[in-house]
């Protein structure tokens, strides 16, 4: 027997696709939702749609899920997370900086600790938009990236800033050790990233994949490795990882992606040197620019000193 499952469109999902809508809401792939339209088990108000029309807030949504895709339940379980602090907090948002061994929210393959369970165990009430799981976040950083997120408090700021990073009006700003030397010292990355085949969790430049752009700079360079700074135009998992894998630089403590374990045990590394150093947006309660900033962790500024005198 079917499993129908009928909620009302939150503000976030705004104008989102139907087929994203449905992904996100119930937590079934992509094309499993377009699927599901497709077959005419999408319904929008009491009419059917195609996958590629547009959700309305307020709109009520109906899916009929075949009892073997429903989606499992994933709990947030409140508990704190050491070393996670707060850089800002008001009515609308709150703006956290993420310490490595983190994950943005809970997910089938992670049991350690999430922003989301954080932020519940310190008593914020963040936006009740998105998934269950997910509530409130409107972008990521992988487990082993530190530094800066923010997360929606209102529902207007979940809509409001998942269109500015659906739009590209969110200054990114990433420092990250890589090994080598660019060359060109300033320059663009501009290569479409997918799921590597045959391999989970780990993702490739490739034809078939979503369009991606890293811009990088050179701050600094040493013997063995470069510090850069990079901004992202889009924000792919592992984008940052993957690009500087391509151009045969890839960051220093990042053996996933080829990065030499012996340079990254001279530096004392066991994770990538990838930090969010920078994030500026215009605030969605105010229409002000605000922008925050995040100081090296200890492990990477340790890194660097070592890398420096090397």
């Amino acid at each position: 027997m079917p499993d129908v499952r009928t909620v009302l469109v939150p503000d976030g999902l705004e104008g989102e696709r139907v087929d994203a809508g449905v992904a996100r809401l119930f937590g079934v792939s992509r094309t499993k939702a377009a699927d599901l339209a497709a077959d005419g088990h999408v319904v929008v108000d009491g009419k059917t749609v195609a996958k590629s029309e547009r959700l309305a807030a307020g709109a009520m949504l109906e899916v009929s899920l075949p009892a073997a895709e429903q989606s499992p339940s994933i709990a947030v379980i409140a508990q704190p997370v050491p070393g996670m602090s707060i850089v800002h907090d008001d009515d609308d948002i709150v703006v956290v900086d993420k310490p490595i061994g983190v994950a943005a929210h809970p997910s089938l393959n992670w049991t350690g600790p999430d922003v989301v369970g954080g932020l519940a165990a310190a008593g914020y009430r963040i936006s009740t938009s998105g998934a269950p799981e997910r509530q409130g976040i409107v972008s990521r950083l992988d487990v082993g990236t530190s530094g800066l997120m923010v997360v929606a408090k209102s529902e207007y700021a979940y809509s409001r800033l998942k269109q500015m990073f659906r739009s590209r009006q969110v200054d990114k700003t990433y420092h990250t050790l890589v090994q080598g030397l660019p060359d060109p010292l300033v320059g663009t990355v501009d290569a479409p990233i997918g799921r590597r085949p045959g391999a989970e969790f780990k993702f490739a430049v490739m034809s078939t994949g979503k369009p991606s752009v890293t811009h990088y700079e050179v701050l600094e360079a040493f013997r063995h490795a470069s510090l850069l700074e990079i901004h992202l135009e889009t924000g792919r998992t592992h984008q940052i990882r993957v690009h500087m894998a391509a151009l045969k630089h890839p960051c220093c403590g990042d053996p996933l992606y080829g990065a030499d374990p012996r340079l990254a045990a001279r530096l004392g590394l066991d994770r990538q040197w990838l930090h969010a150093t920078g994030l500026g947006f215009e605030h969605p309660g105010s229409g002000e620019y605000v922008h925050f900033e995040s100081a090296y962790p200890e492990d990477l500024q340790r890194a660097l000193d070592v890398v420096a005198s090397l």
